[in-house]
């Protein structure tokens, strides 16, 4: 516990050191390919993290704090015109899903809903236990959460820790349940901490990331890409890491050889979070299929990097290659000016990203 109150106190220091700027006097500086353009879609949201989308445009907003947010724009000129507060008092809210016009919201311990939200933003209801049948620890415990194509719900339990090895099965795992939180059953394992997946758009894979464990060093190990095609999968940790890495602690119990290797492989610590297969038409084709992938940024890299969203390219239903897509957020000189943390696909083809470093969702669009 104290560990964890000075990581909070460093952490405050760092984030209000580094929100001296706002987004406003530096997002020009913000790189991206030819003919596409950033900027600020909604502000003033506390720790901006996990984004869904309701039926009518509305953007749903979770946060490691203890509000769920909604925005819109109504006039659609690009930037929401209110932001909204849909629920407070949670356990670390971080992850939400628009599913059946109910937003669920994934705590630590729980998931619960919000019924037929889009009726009652401006007087939300009190939310409905969902499944409270998740650990307690703060330790990787915030959630991720999407509903799969097979109609049930998807959230991981992350590792309690940076390294171990857990006697409770449903640590390092990613879960999934009915949503009316019935039939909960452990989808794969061996996954240390993901914050982002979504499924390939033409095979259904899903495709999750996941962070490596710290203090090995700059540079090992690799962050993953890991894809599922079906159930029952274990992915390593904490025994093997990028699928040939054995852990000096913990891979003599098991050979790299036993699990499921990653898809793809992302440079230590950039902490790659949230990911979204892009579906839609408004930027060139060649970019159809294509998963974005926001990366956080490295805490603890003697040299800092991350900071900035990625593009992994498929080819036949499998990655092929990576580049940079958007750049800037991490400045040579090692100054940190935002937190990418989560991609969100809007109706007409733009990208959201949130960051949680300033508190704003930026906006993506191709205009040539």
């Amino acid at each position: 516990m104290k560990f964890l109150s000075v990581l909070a106190l460093l952490l405050a220091g760092f984030t209000s050191a580094c929100q001296a700027e706002k987004p406003a006097d530096w997002i020009d500086t913000i790189k991206l390919p030819p003919g596409f353009h950033l900027s600020v879609y909604a502000e003033s949201i506390p720790g901006a993290r996990s984004l869904a989308l309701g039926d009518d445009g509305t953007v749903y907003i979770g946060s490691l704090g203890d509000k769920v947010y909604a925005v819109r724009d109504d006039n659609h000129d690009g930037k929401a015109d209110k932001v909204l507060t849909v629920a407070t008092g949670l356990n670390e809210p971080n992850g939400v899903a628009f599913v059946k016009g109910d937003l669920y919201i994934a705590e630590i311990q729980r998931i619960v809903k919000l019924k037929d939200i889009a009726a009652h933003l401006a007087d939300p209801p009190k939310p409905e236990p969902v499944y409270d049948g998740y650990p307690q620890d703060r330790h990787h415990g915030w959630k991720y959460l999407r509903a799969g194509p097979d109609g049930k719900l998807y959230a991981p339990v992350g590792a309690p820790c940076n390294i171990c090895l857990s006697d409770k099965e449903i640590y390092a795992s990613l879960t999934r349940l009915d949503l009316d939180g019935k039939h909960f059953e452990i989808f794969a394992r061996g996954i240390r901490n993901t914050v982002g997946f979504d499924w390939h758009p033409q095979t259904g894979e899903l495709f999750f990331t996941d962070n490596g464990r710290d203090l090995l060093g700059d540079d090992i190990p690799p962050e993953e890409l890991n894809g599922a095609p079906q159930a029952g999968l274990h992915f390593g940790y904490p025994f093997c890491h990028g699928g040939d890495l054995s852990d000096p602690e913990f891979g003599p119990l098991a050979a790299c050889a036993k699990f499921t290797p990653p898809a793809w492989k992302f440079p230590a610590h950039v902490a790659a979070l949230g990911i979204r297969f892009y579906r839609g038409k408004q930027f060139p084709a060649h970019y159809q299929g294509q998963l974005f992938v926001a990366q956080h940024g490295s805490w603890n890299r003697s040299v800092p990097q991350g900071y900035r969203v990625a593009l992994v390219r498929f080819q036949d239903g499998q990655p092929v290659g990576d580049e940079v897509f958007a750049q800037g957020w991490l400045q040579a000189d090692g100054k940190r000016l935002g937190r990418p943390v989560d991609i969100l696909e809007l109706a007409d083809g733009s990208l959201l990203v949130s960051d949680d470093l300033n508190g704003v969702v930026y906006r993506i669009a191709y205009q040539p």
